[in-house]
């Protein structure tokens, strides 16, 4: 019987659809099988909406400016352009991380699909610098932003971080954190908010190193902050650092993060006024110069100031946006006691109505404790020490009084002169009966 001679012997075929060489444009050939260019085109397929759709699963819920600054006003009395600066930066930021994702699963920008739009470009990302005295709510506008942008935040003090190799921090336990913070969902720490206070504090001595040892914890950290600040692969410890040893590390992109830096920096008005010619010397100085608020004078901060206050020029370069928060006057601070959500007062009146009486604070004592506080320079974080003072010893009595139904705050129990006064009855006496039951 004679053998059946089969042409397409010998042929290589894709190992998908099962085509031959001759039926398909390209086949690639690797050393045990091949694919043809048809089924390439179709994984690619694939694989883009996969990549489609979890860059959408990812992108970040975006409130427009005028919502994120109508939710900082729930939460933070005062700094009206401070809270407006902020709104339109960190809307930008989230924008760009969103642009960024849709670059990277090819999601289509409707804006560039334009013939006439501009080529696609990439957006830089804008860190934030906050500078104001202690109390005006830097660190709590940065804390309400994460909050309203639904991303892992973290504040690290800027203090307690040294060059690599010296006691102290690195800089990568800074990511460390924001990866805890996630959970260790390293997508969710790559899109958070990383708060470093006291920023003014690793400046250079006196606007240069003039130690003869070397500034371990001002320039050096300055440096070693500049790449994650601005964009890098970083290593990071998952637990504990790189002195414990062979430690675990993970890879975390900085690229997206958004870094708001805070500090106080005290001594920078001064470099102000010297720029702007508002202090004279010598018997021809003009009475009055120095009189020009504060507030007026940080408004008109550049980076040749921060420079000459101590830092380093590309560190400055990597916090483009800049914003002054004013001291809070009595007024403010008095709005801060009750109007913001979740505000001190309200929060001992739960306390105290868990004990089974009302707290009342009169117009008087909220007013004395808004006083006390602009008296010593304390702003809005002194407030609550000033109210624990003032009621310590009820917090003490009260849990073994069940026949206290009510507790009075007057501007002498705050000023230390009296006592908060009791008002005895039934109504709220019962819940406290009930609770030591």
């Amino acid at each position: 019987m004679g053998r059946v001679v089969s042409y397409n012997d010998g042929l290589n075929r894709c190992e998908f659809c099962g085509k031959d060489e001759h039926q398909v444009r390209r086949l690639v050939k690797g050393p045990s099988c091949a694919i043809c260019d048809e089924c390439i085109r179709l994984c690619a397929q694939i694989i883009q909406e996969d990549m489609a759709k979890d860059a959408a699963d990812q992108r970040v819920s975006l409130p427009a400016p005028s919502k994120i600054f109508a939710y900082l006003n729930h939460y933070v009395i005062g700094q009206e352009a401070a809270k407006r600066t902020l709104s339109v930066a960190v809307y930008n930021h989230y924008k760009r991380v969103n642009m960024d994702l849709g670059d990277r699963g090819g999601i289509a920008d409707t804006a560039f699909e334009r013939k006439d739009a501009a080529p696609r470009v990439q957006v830089d990302k804008s860190n934030i610098l906050l500078m104001g005295p202690t109390g005006v709510g830097k660190t709590y506008l940065a804390r309400t932003l994460a909050t309203i942008m639904n991303v892992p935040f973290v504040i690290v003090d800027a203090t307690s971080l040294t060059e690599a190799g010296y006691v102290g921090e690195d800089v990568e336990s800074v990511l460390q954190g924001l990866l805890q913070a996630a959970d260790g969902n390293m997508d969710l720490a790559q899109r958070g908010i990383i708060y470093i206070d006291e920023i003014d504090k690793i400046a250079r001595k006196s606007g240069e190193n003039t130690s003869i040892t070397r500034d371990v914890s001002g320039e050096g950290v300055q440096q070693a902050l500049l790449k994650i600040i601005e964009g890098t692969q970083a290593r990071v410890p998952v637990q504990g650092s790189r002195r414990h040893g062979d430690v675990r590390t993970v890879v975390m992109d900085t690229a997206n993060i958004l870094f708001i830096c805070g500090g106080a920096f005290v001594g920078l008005e001064e470099i102000v006024r010297r720029r702007l010619g508002l202090r004279e010397s010598g018997f021809s100085a003009t009475q009055g110069s120095d009189r020009v608020p504060g507030d007026r004078v940080m408004s008109q901060v550049r980076a040749e100031d921060l420079e000459q206050f101590g830092l380093l020029p590309e560190f400055v370069g990597r916090l483009p946006v800049i914003s002054t928060l004013e001291p809070l006057g009595a007024r403010e601070l008095r709005r801060v006691l009750t109007e913001p959500d979740n505000a001190l007062v309200d929060q001992y009146r739960r306390m105290f109505l868990d004990d089974g009486a009302e707290l009342v604070f009169t117009d008087a004592a909220l007013d004395r404790v808004a006083a006390i506080a602009l008296e010593r320079k304390v702003g809005a974080r002194g407030l609550r020490g000033i109210i624990e003072r003032t009621l310590e010893a009820t917090m003490f009595e009260l849990p073994d009084r069940t026949d206290v139904s009510r507790v009075v705050v007057d501007a002498d129990a705050v000023d230390g002169t009296g006592s908060p006064r009791y008002e005895t009855g039934q109504g709220m006496a019962a819940a406290a009966g009930r609770r030591l039951a």
